[in-house]
């Protein structure tokens, strides 16, 4: 309902209450920035779209504000439509997580679960993680989307994922997430096959190189870290990549240096582009942990899912499942003076 409330004297300007705003409404205003059109939205909603356009018409009357910019070629957010839709998007989700949780509290085991996990992750935990998930809870619908730098957090913090599985970040914030360990993990410097660079033996030999860093920005990734704990400066960035196809495909085709897990470095897929450098300084030792919101730890299905990542990850510690499947052993041997010189 539209309201009048007096925000200086003699100025009446229109006023909304939020108690009368619609979820149905905020999802077809989500609708029509998601699809860009209002035809699309109409569309997803399952309405006409004279019918859509009303109902977000009335909510910028109510508003007092534009929350879309039309055009001939679509639509758009405003700045003032974008935090309302940023706002619903998050609401929804919410509301979901809050339906979920309380059918599974009654014993419903059924709901969304989505994950955000590493390449090695996806390789060796997530696969017999889903296995046994799946067995025991076939009603949770896993959504997995690979997440090459971790650290930032920021798809957890956000809601937009349940739990996330990678290198444990240093500093982590205290009672924001819950954090279990799961495995130690080992990252190594590569180059490709026949690069001058693989003769290497320090990490100062590599300062000067052309680095692919991993991440969102080139102030952080592993490689930041590696040379950081060893005293040196932060190598030149070469390239920013957050894909694990473009991270191997750029460092595999030209003079770049890189880090990937022990495990995808000595993957034959890889092995046969890719080589490693045993520098000195040994590799970077991380562990993998799983990490969830503090309140979303709450919900059976998240603290079901950790239960069963803890028994992929030791079978692959005790030895009882496959690290990289077929490896050859001249690409095994490289390994060796990594472990000794640690």
């Amino acid at each position: 309902m539209l309201a009048r409330c007096a925000r200086l004297p003699g100025v009446i300007t229109p006023c909304y209450d939020p108690n009368d705003m619609k979820l149905s409404t905020l999802r077809a205003l989500v609708a029509a920035v998601e699809e860009g059109s209002l035809r699309g939205a109409a569309r997803r909603m399952g309405l006409t779209q004279p019918a859509l356009t009303k109902m977000i018409r009335e909510l910028e009357r109510e508003l007092g504000t534009t929350l879309l910019a039309r055009s001939t070629t679509g639509v758009m957010a405003t700045a003032q439509g974008k935090v309302l839709v940023d706002s619903a998007v998050a609401a929804d989700r919410e509301l979901a997580n809050a339906v979920n949780q309380i059918r599974q509290l009654s014993g419903d085991m059924t709901g969304d679960l989505t994950i955000g996990a590493v390449p090695l992750a996806v390789m060796l935990l997530i696969p017999e993680t889903l296995r046994t998930f799946g067995r025991e809870f076939p009603g949770i619908r896993l959504r997995v989307s690979e997440e090459l730098y971790i650290a930032q957090l920021t798809r957890l913090r956000k809601g937009e994922v349940d739990v996330a599985i990678g290198p444990l970040p240093e500093g982590l914030p205290q009672g924001e997430f819950s954090a279990e360990p799961l495995m130690p993990i080992s990252m190594v410097v590569v180059v490709r096959r026949g690069h001058a660079l693989e003769r290497a033996r320090s990490l100062t030999e590599l300062g000067d190189a052309k680095w692919v860093f991993t991440g969102t920005t080139a102030g952080a990734g592993y490689a930041k870290l590696m040379f950081e704990q060893n005293g040196l400066a932060t190598p030149p960035v070469g390239a920013l990549v957050n894909s694990t196809l473009g991270l191997i495909s750029i460092i595999a085709s030209g003079d770049f240096v890189g880090l990937l897990p022990l495990q995808i470095a000595l993957h034959p897929m890889t092995a046969q582009y890719l080589t490693m450098v045993p520098t000195r300084e040994g590799p970077l030792r991380a562990t993998l942990a799983s990490m969830a919101r503090a309140d979303a730890v709450l919900k059976p299905v998240v603290r079901h899912f950790i239960s069963h990542l803890h028994r992929a990850a030791h079978q692959v510690v005790g030895g009882h499942a496959p690290l990289v499947g077929s490896v050859q052993a001249d690409r095994l041997q490289i390994v060796q003076p990594l472990r000794r010189q640690v």
